[in-house]
C-alpha cells in the first residue's frame, strides 16, 4: 500500500492540445478516491498517467515517496482494470489470474495460492475451469479484477470498469468493488463519468472538467456545498435546477427575482454574501427534493414556486415532476404518493435553506 501524489501534472497532446491542466492531488494510503467528470474531462488521461500508460507533459507523479515519471509500468507496483476485460479468450479463468504471476516467474504453489484466495474473495472459486465465452459479462469482470487481486499491488486503478455492464449488474459491482477495498485496505484510484458510482463508491470525489480541477471533497460535502454551477449541475440526480435573476432590496430584506414573476427571500445565511449583489445579476439553484418536500411543504412560511406541470414520471417511491415557469423548466422530486395533474398550475413550496446562489460570471458559488 502506499499513497499517490500528484503535483502541477500537465498532458498536452499534439497540437497544443491541453488534456490535463495543472493537476494536484495527494491521495492517502488506503483511500478510494474517484475521479468524475464528462467525457473528454481528462479523468482517464491523469489515471493512465499514473499508470504509465501515457506520459506526463510537466509536474510530478510519486507513489510513496519514489518519483515515477520515467519508471516502466510494470515497475510501478500498481494493478490496472479496464473498461474492456481484456481477459485471454483462449485461457481458463484460473490460467488468465495467473498470467502476470508466471510472467513473473512466482512459485506454482504461490501461484496457485494467491488465484485461489482472490477468487474466494470475489466469489468465483467455481468458474476457475471455465474460459471467458462461458462466462456472463458480470463474472468476466470479476475475473479482471481478480486478475488485478493476485498482484497484491500498491494501488488498484479502475478505468470505467463498470461500463459495459448492465444497470442491475453495475450496482451489484458496485458494491462489490467497495467491500473489496474496505477488505484489503489498498489505495484505489477509480474513474467514472457516472456520478452515482462517484457519489456511492468514493471516500473522496474529484470532480473534472476541460482537463481542470472543479472540486475535491467527500461526497455529502460536494453534494452540500458545491463549489460552482457546474459541480453543482453535475453532482445529483436529477440535476440541481437552475433560475437565472437578479437581488432586489425589498421591505423584507433582499429578494431574488427570477423568471415569471418568481420572487424568493434570501434566506438570512445568505444574505451578508449576497449584499454585494443588490441590484445586480445571480443564479439561483435548487435540488429537485427541496421542490415540494415535506419539509417545505409542512413549513407556513416557506416560498413557493407557481408553475404548470409539463411531465409526470413515476419512480417507484417517488416522482418527478416537471414544471414549467415562463421559459424555465425545473423538476421537483416527490414522494409518489403526492397528486399531480398534467396541465394544471401548481405551487410547490421550497425548502429556501439549501438554496444555492452563484455568480454568473465566475459560476462560483456566493459565499
Amino acid at each position: 500500500m502506499a499513497k499517490v501524489t500528484l503535483e502541477h501534472v500537465n498532458k498536452v497532446y499534439p497540437g497544443n492540445v491541453l488534456a490535463v491542466d495543472d493537476f494536484n492531488l495527494e491521495i492517502k494510503d488506503g483511500e478510494f478516491v474517484v475521479l468524475v467528470g464528462p467525457s473528454g474531462c481528462g479523468k482517464s488521461t491523469t489515471l493512465r498517467m499514473v499508470a504509465g500508460l501515457e506520459e506526463i507533459s510537466g509536474g510530478t507523479i510519486r507513489i510513496g515517496d519514489r518519483v515515477i515519471n520515467d519508471v516502466p509500468p510494470k515497475d510501478r507496483d500498481i494493478a490496472m482494470v479496464f473498461q474492456n476485460y481484456a481477459l485471454y479468450p483462449h485461457m481458463s479463468v484460473w490460467e488468465n489470474m495467473a498470467f502476470g504471476l508466471k510472467l513473473r516467474r512466482f512459485s506454482k504453489r504461490e501461484i496457485d495460492s494467491r488465484v485461489q484466495e482472490a477468487a474466494r474473495i470475489l466469489g468465483i472459486t467455481d468458474l476457475l475451469d471455465r474460459r471467458p465465452k462461458a462466462l456472463s459479462g458480470g463474472q468476466r469482470q470479476r475475473v479482471a479484477v481478480g486478475r488485478a487481486i493476485v498482484r497484491k499491488p500498491a494501488v488498484f486503478l479502475f478505468d470505467e470498469p463498470l461500463s459495459n455492464l448492465d444497470a442491475k449488474m453495475r450496482v451489484q459491482m458496485r458494491v462489490e468493488i467497495s467491500r473489496l477495498h474496505n477488505q484489503l485496505g489498498t489505495t484505489m484510484i477509480y474513474v467514472t463519468h457516472d456520478q452515482v458510482e462517484a457519489m456511492t463508491m468514493g471516500q473522496r470525489i474529484v470532480v473534472m472538467k476541460d482537463g481542470l480541477v472543479q472540486q475535491v471533497a467527500d461526497p455529502l460535502s460536494l453534494y452540500d456545498g458545491p463549489a460552482n454551477r457546474f459541480v453543482a449541475g453535475f453532482i445529483g440526480m436529477p440535476p440541481m435546477n437552475i433560475f437565472e435573476g437578479h437581488i432586489r432590496s425589498a421591505p423584507s430584506g433582499l429578494m431574488f427575482e427570477g423568471p415569471g414573476g418568481l420572487q424568493i427571500q434570501v434566506p438570512e445565511k445568505n444574505k451578508t454574501a449576497l449584499a454585494a449583489y443588490r441590484d445586480k445579476p445571480v443564479t439561483l439553484g435548487l435540488r429537485p427534493e427541496d421542490i415540494g418536500s415535506a419539509a417545505a411543504e409542512s413549513s407556513p412560511s416557506a416560498p413557493r414556486i407557481r408553475a404548470v406541470v409539463e411531465v409526470i414520471e413515476p419512480m417507484g417511491s417517488e416522482s418527478y415532476i416537471y414544471f414549467r415557469l415562463a421559459d424555465t423548466t425545473f423538476i421537483s422530486r416527490v414522494d409518489a404518493h403526492r397528486k399531480f395533474k398534467l396541465g394544471e398550475t401548481a405551487e410547490p413550496a421550497v425548502f429556501i435553506n439549501k438554496a444555492h446562489f452563484f455568480d454568473p460570471s465566475s459560476e462560483n458559488r456566493i459565499g
